[in-house]
């Protein structure tokens, strides 16, 4: 009887979760958040957002849910979020656990949403987006925020790919 009972509650998470839209990963280490960006040729893209903005939860609900669904960015974007709610920490870009809001701080944030585009040293790569008016043109920024961000990202490691392959034909 508790098989059973076991089976069926998996099965009923399984159920809700499958109805639940696709959540915005929350940053935890953004040092290695970076990496994996950056080693793939993606941008990180950080999204500034607070529990008790209605803002923040347009943003996710009309523009970054569906990016996620969609999988259209897989291939040039990594989004986390970065929650300046009250008691929230994570692991900053040289390793150091520090509160979100101090994080924030250092980037000059001070409204939510706000999108960051950096790259795996957290040094920013293209405009930042502060707030959101008109999500029908949000897009459109976004999109062309993205484009810049992962040109420099791809850039940058088309020179430092053409640097080993010189040093490698150096030394043949």
């Amino acid at each position: 009887m508790r098989w059973t009972g076991a089976i069926l509650g998996l099965a009923l998470a399984a159920a809700a979760a499958a109805g639940e839209p696709p959540r915005v990963p929350v940053a935890e280490d953004l040092a290695a958040a970076g990496r994996a960006a950056e080693g793939s040729g993606r941008a990180l893209m950080l999204v500034f957002s607070a529990s008790d903005c209605g803002y923040c939860h347009v943003l996710d609900r009309e523009i970054l849910e569906p990016m996620v669904r969609s999988g259209e960015y897989d291939g040039t974007v990594l989004i986390r979020k970065v929650m300046l709610d009250p008691g929230e920490s994570v692991r900053d870009f040289g390793g150091r656990e520090v509160e979100t809001h101090r994080l924030a701080d250092r980037y000059g944030v001070f409204v939510t949403p706000t999108v960051l585009f950096v790259d795996a040293a957290g040094r920013e790569l293209a405009p930042r987006l502060v707030g959101i008016n008109t999500v029908e043109l949000y897009g459109a920024y976004l999109d062309e925020a993205i484009a810049r961000a992962v040109a420099r990202v791809r850039a940058r490691g088309h020179v430092a790919r053409s640097g080993v392959e010189d040093e490698e034909a150096v030394s043949d």
